[in-house]
């Protein structure tokens, strides 16, 4: 057994075009670490939710050159096997650790196999790598981000031709033609014969930013920026320069790119503590408005000062705000959101006589809804220029909630009284998140089998009037890997995660009000009844 591990460890060595990983690898088999080669080739990294994601490092379960050129090469068979031979494809990349290797290494792999490579002239953000997709007609777009993961991992993002991220079938397809490929041998990558795009593209996707906020809106209101260490800054700066907003202040020890994230534990502006400098940057200038991305800028966070105190909002908010402007706004078409984001979408949409669709989790599904106008999720992701970039994108949502707030400044109002307002129309619709992140993955599979097999009948004393087990799919979503209750003014979606070792369980509460004296009492029993869901939930599922 051993025999064979280390016989496939040095297989793997001999074909590793990375000297740092040869490198890690060849004491890891000197060694005779056995515990650690068993982990580092216990399979493959699987080509899953958006591509690929992991730690990086030597070996099949980690993310390398090798990996790379591997997933590089399944893809382009795919792209050639639909005929899409002599097609572009456009490779885009943040700051992490690797990421410019990884993206060169994609676009010798595209060159290798027939198709035309051009790669983003920097590091840049993810919604510009997806609007390129579009904009150069490209039949596939990569993109080479972690995204908000820790610093130690990266991943590997793709697009086809629509602009918006591989969904089933073509994500087993292309790990088919991966499993395929027998030896790196087998790969060509040349030298050079790849093209390295000028800013045209990054000024085409400026230019179509100004087409988000309304002509002759009101853009006073002042903010404080993060970029969270990542790549969003020179474009989001550029963004709000075009628009006409006041300068961003930047909080500056998280301004530019940094790999290793030095000042947060997770670069995720949900995380505990992340937006604590931007906080210390707010109570020192005092704007209207704190905006963050995250560190690839596809997602984007803002927070505002509540009472003395600066308070994230959560996405679901900032969701129902950015909609609640839109229709204000009198746009048409679809509003759209995935099933673990707050049901007060739906009820923004069906007052304004606007069509509603409902997706499962990820952009991916979302962003090819047919007519899309404005799609949501609550992991801080907006899609507010479906034209431009049929995917979220935290450059564009932070203009759109600058207006927003611009708009509520000058009526002498905030995000809050918004806020306020929505919850007398619609019901106080109060979302929270039980989130367990874990070390062994069969935690979150004894969990889901748990759930399944003894399906809880009440939650914080409300009867579960509907289970659904989302394996089967339901009449208007394809099956996935989830459980979704409906309870008596209450909801409940438990999943695994997609990019991260987590299971993930979406809480919502809705309470009626009938006026704004209403809303304290309504937050007290909506907060009372989540944090009960929260503990027969984790009882239920054992976690």
């Amino acid at each position: 057994m051993h025999d064979d591990l280390i016989a496939r460890a040095r297989t793997w060595l001999a074909e590793d075009p990375d000297p740092e990983t040869r490198d890690e690898l060849a004491k890891l088999i000197d060694a005779g670490d056995v515990a650690e080669l068993s982990v580092r080739f216990a399979g493959t990294l699987q080509f899953g939710t958006a591509g690929l994601r992991g730690e990086l490092g030597a070996g099949p379960m980690r993310m390398n050159r090798t990996v790379v050129i591997r997933a590089a090469a399944g893809l382009a068979a795919h792209l050639k096997r639909h005929g899409h031979t002599g097609g572009t494809v456009v490779v885009g990349y943040d700051a992490r650790h690797k990421s410019a290797d990884f993206a060169r290494d994609t676009a010798a792999v595209m060159t290798g196999a027939g198709l035309r490579a051009v790669v983003l002239p920097r590091p840049l953000p993810t919604p510009v790598l997806a609007f390129a997709v579009r904009h150069l007609g490209a039949v596939a777009g990569v993109e080479v981000t972690a995204s908000h993961n820790p610093p130690r991992d990266n991943g590997y993002k793709v697009y086809l031709g629509d602009g918006s991220q591989i969904v089933p079938p073509a994500d087993a397809e292309i790990a088919a033609e991966i499993d395929a490929i027998t030896t790196l041998h087998d790969v060509p990558r040349p030298d050079a014969g790849w093209e390295t795009l000028d800013d045209a593209v990054l000024e085409a996707y400026l230019a179509r930013t100004d087409a988000v906020l309304a002509p002759g809106s009101p853009r006073t209101a002042r903010t404080v920026y993060t970029a969270m260490h990542g790549v969003g800054k020179d474009t989001l700066l550029a963004a709000f320069a075009r628009a006409g907003f006041p300068a961003p202040v930047l909080v500056a020890e998280q301004a530019e790119p940094d790999p290793d994230f030095p000042t947060v534990a997770f670069p995720n502006p949900e995380e505990p503590g992340a937006m604590d400098l931007s906080f210390a940057q707010a109570r020192a200038t005092d704007p209207d408005l704190v905006i963050a991305n995250d560190p690839d800028a596809d997602r984007c966070a803002a927070a505002v000062k509540d009472g003395g105190a600066w308070r994230m909002l959560r996405g679901d908010e900032v969701g129902a705000l950015l909609a609640a402007h839109l229709v204000r706004r009198g746009a048409t078409g679809v509003f759209a959101e995935s099933i673990v984001s707050s049901s007060l979408l739906g009820r923004i949409a069906e007052k304004a006589g606007l069509p509603y669709e409902e997706t499962l989790t990820g952009f991916k599904w979302i962003a090819r809804v047919d007519g899309l106008r404005y799609g949501y999720e609550e992991a801080l992701g907006y899609c507010v220029d479906p034209e431009g970039v049929r995917d979220k994108d935290g450059i564009t949502a932070a203009l759109l909630i600058t207006e927003l707030a611009s708009v509520l400044k000058e009526e002498g109002r905030t995000l809050l009284d918004l806020l306020d307002d929505l919850a007398v129309e619609h019901g106080l619709h109060a979302t929270d998140q039980l989130s367990v992140r874990v070390e062994d993955l069969s935690v979150i599979a004894d969990a889901m089998r748990r759930l399944r097999e003894q399906p809880p009948t009440a939650l914080a004393g409300l009867p579960v009037t509907r289970a659904e087990d989302l394996t089967l799919g339901t009449d208007r979503l394809p099956p996935t890997d989830g459980l979704r209750y409906t309870l008596t003014g209450a909801r409940v979606v438990v999943r695994p995660s997609g990019t991260e070792p987590k299971l993930k369980c979406y809480l919502e509460v809705v309470v009626p009000v009938a006026a704004h004296a209403g809303l304290p009492a309504a937050r007290a029993e909506a907060a009372e009844t989540l944090a009960a869901i929260k503990r027969d939930l984790s009882a239920a599922a054992g976690i």
